[in-house]
C-alpha cells in the first residue's frame, strides 16, 4: 500500500539477496535484501512546507522522487559508551524485517528534508504501515549530504546515520552542508564517510569512512522464493484462490488500491473544499498530531465558523509549528 500510494511501480515479481559483510550488529554475517528487483521503484512524494508570504505563512508545494522500496532485515544497534572506552550491542532488532526507501537528491537543505519526513510519517500513519514515532525507532533516516556548484556534478557525498527527529534531521543537514562548504573553501577534500548527529552540540562526528570499495559478494537468498504480487484477481492462478491456507496470502493490487484511505495530501483538499480553510489552516491541521480530528469535532458539536476555529488552532499551536501541539482525547 505505500508503494501505491507514493505513485511506484510495483514489480510482479521481486527477489531477496545476501549481503555479506562483518559487522558486530550483524551476527548472521550477512543481511537480506533486494540488491537485484526490489519491490517497487520509481515513485514520487508530494510534499509542503510552510515560508514565503509576508508572514511567513504562505504553503510551498514541492515534490521528491522515490528510487526505490526494498524489504531487507534490521541489524543490532550499537551503543557506544565513551567514558568506559566500549560498545554494548543491542541485538533485540537484529533480522527483524523493515522496508527502505531511498529517495532522490531532489532536496536543497534541511527544512525540505524534515518537512518530507514529516509528510512520509503521516502517509503511513494513514496506511497503516507503522505508526511513524522517530523516538520510538520505528521511522529512522539515514540523510546523504553533499554540495557543488551550479551546472557541476554533486560532490563527495557524506552519510549521517540513523536520525530520530525530523528537527534533528533538518539540524544535521543544515550543519553538514554548512561544514562542507567551509572544507572545501579552505581547500580541503570532502571524504566519503559515514558520520552522526550530536544533538547536543549540534554537530555531525565522524563514525567511519567508506573510502575503500567492498565487495558484499550478492547473491540470491536460498531460503526465501521470489515476492510476487498479482494486477488483479483475473491474473491469479486458480489453484491460489479455491481454498487452503495459501488464499490469504495472495497479494492483488487492483484489491489494495481500492481500499487506499484518504491520503493527508486529499485530506487538506477536503478542509480547504468543505470548510473553506485557508491552505495555510489546512497544513497546520493535518500535520497537528489528533488536530484535524479535534477540528470538525468542535466545528460539528459549536457549529462554531471554521475558519476561527481553525485560525485559533493556528495561534495555539506556538506560532504555526505542528510539531508542538498534540490532541489525544
Amino acid at each position: 500500500m505505500t508503494a501505491l500510494a507514493l505513485h511506484c511501480t510495483i514489480h510482479h515479481k521481486s527477489y531477496f539477496d545476501r549481503k555479506h559483510y562483518f559487522y558486530a550488529d550483524l551476527p548472521a554475517g550477512y543481511q537480506i535484501t533486494q540488491q537485484r528487483r526490489a519491490v517497487a521503484v520509481d515513485g514520487r512524494l508530494d510534499y509542503s512546507l510552510l515560508g514565503g508570504g509576508r508572514q511567513g505563512d504562505q504553503v510551498q508545494r514541492r515534490s521528491v522522487r522515490i528510487k526505490q522500496i526494498q524489504l531487507e532485515q534490521d541489524s543490532g544497534k550499537s551503543l557506544h559508551d565513551d567514558q568506559r572506552s566500549q560498545t554494548l550491542i543491542d541485538l533485540n532488532r537484529a533480522g527483524v524485517g523493515l522496508m527502505e526507501l531511498v529517495m532522490e537528491p531532489d532536496m536543497t537543505c534541511g527544512e525540505e528534508a524534515a518537512a518530507a519526513v514529516r509528510e512520509l510519517q503521516l502517509l503511513l500513519q494513514a496506511l497503516g504501515t507503522c505508526q511513524g514515532n522517530m523516538s520510538e525507532g520505528q521511522l529512522r533516516v539515514d540523510a546523504n549530504v553533499s554540495v557543488h556548484r551550479p551546472g557541476e556534478p554533486l560532490g563527495i557525498r557524506t552519510e549521517v546515520k540513523n536520525i530520530n527527529s525530523a528537527r534533528f534531521l533538518a539540524r544535521a543537514i543544515d550543519y553538514e552542508i554548512e561544514r562542507q562548504i567551509k572544507a572545501l573553501g579552505r581547500g580541503e577534500a570532502i571524504l566519503n564517510e559515514t558520520r552522526n548527529f550530536d544533538s547536543k552540540s549540534g554537530h555531525t562526528i565522524p563514525m567511519r569512512d567508506k573510502e575503500g570499495l567492498q565487495d558484499y559478494r550478492f547473491m540470491p537468498e536460498p531460503n526465501l522464493p521470489p515476492l510476487v504480487v498479482y494486477e488483479d484477481h483475473r491474473s491469479v492462478p486458480a489453484g491460489l484462490l479455491e481454498g487452503g491456507g495459501q488464499a490469504g496470502l495472495v497479494v492483488v493490487l487492483e484489491g489494495l488500491r481500492e481500499g487506499l484511505p484518504e491520503l493527508p495530501s486529499a485530506t487538506r483538499a477536503r478542509l480547504v473544499s468543505s470548510y473553506g480553510l485557508r491552505p495555510e489552516h489546512s497544513f497546520i491541521l493535518v500535520n497537528g498530531d489528533g488536530l484535524t480530528e479535534y477540528f470538525e469535532a468542535v466545528v460539528k458539536e459549536t457549529r462554531k465558523e471554521p475558519g476561527k476555529a481553525a485560525g485559533l488552532m493556528h495561534m495555539v499551536s506556538t506560532d504555526g509549528d505542528p510539531f508542538t501541539l498534540h490532541i489525544t482525547r
